[in-house]
């Protein structure tokens, strides 16, 4: 099931019709408050969500459902204003799994839509990842320390996972971007490094099992005494 909140009536009954004839269920809410009422009730596959909304907007949503543990994992695509650069690096810093710039294609809507429901599938890699103090549960996308269970957003999950899933190999920032936001190139956006430095804190000590790698990335390095 996907859901589209946005306030502009024909823009969300294409959006629905798009996605009811291309083999999606889809629901639509033309304003914030009623969208997060109801996903307290029912939690959707994907939502697209548009920044500016009656009441509660876009960013604040996110901002929500990014800190609820119940709905943090459910992948979020933004919808920003044509130029609205702030917008779309606040909602990737969020958490925001990708965007769509207005007016945009309803062909390109669902082609990043499927593009994040695939990256949100289980791969073929082993299910269960240890290193040290830390064991990720990818069938669960669960992770404890010490045994004790740690909440991360979808993006600290997917660097974990891959910094884990690696061991030893440094990472470029070029190619996590690739892996966990599918963008080539941030800008001058400090994106990586925020989920990198929340992520580290969310592990504790087991944190400093991720290296920064210098004018490289990083990498996830255990000592051979853990």
């Amino acid at each position: 099931m996907i859901w589209c909140v946005e306030d502009d009536t024909s823009t969300r009954e294409i959006e629905l019709y798009t996605l009811n004839s291309t083999g999606f269920e889809a629901r639509g809410f033309d304003n914030g408050t009623s969208f997060w009422e109801a996903i307290q009730k029912e939690h959707p596959d994907l939502v697209i969500l548009d920044v500016m909304l009656p009441g509660v907007d876009g960013v604040e949503l996110l901002r929500r459902m990014r800190k609820s543990a119940d709905l943090h994992c459910i992948p979020v695509i933004m919808a920003t204003a044509k130029g609205a650069e702030y917008d779309k690096i606040q909602s990737l810093d969020l958490g925001a799994d990708d965007y769509l710039v207005k007016p945009f294609g309803m062909m390109e809507m669902v082609s990043r839509i499927k593009a994040v429901l695939r990256r949100c599938k289980p791969d073929d890699s082993p299910r269960l990842l240890k290193g040290g103090d830390v064991e990720v549960n990818l069938d669960e996308r669960t992770v404890t320390v010490k045994g004790v269970r740690v909440n991360l957003t979808y993006k600290e999950f997917e660097l974990l996972r891959i910094f884990m899933s690696h061991p030893g190999i440094a990472f470029s920032r070029d190619q996590l971007f690739a892996q966990v936001w599918n963008i080539d190139y941030m800008g001058d956006s400090r994106t990586l490094d925020m989920h990198i430095r929340t992520l580290r804190v969310k592990l504790g000590d087991a944190g400093k099992y991720i290296e920064t790698v210098r004018n490289v990335g990083y990498r996830w390095e255990v000592p051979d005494d853990k």
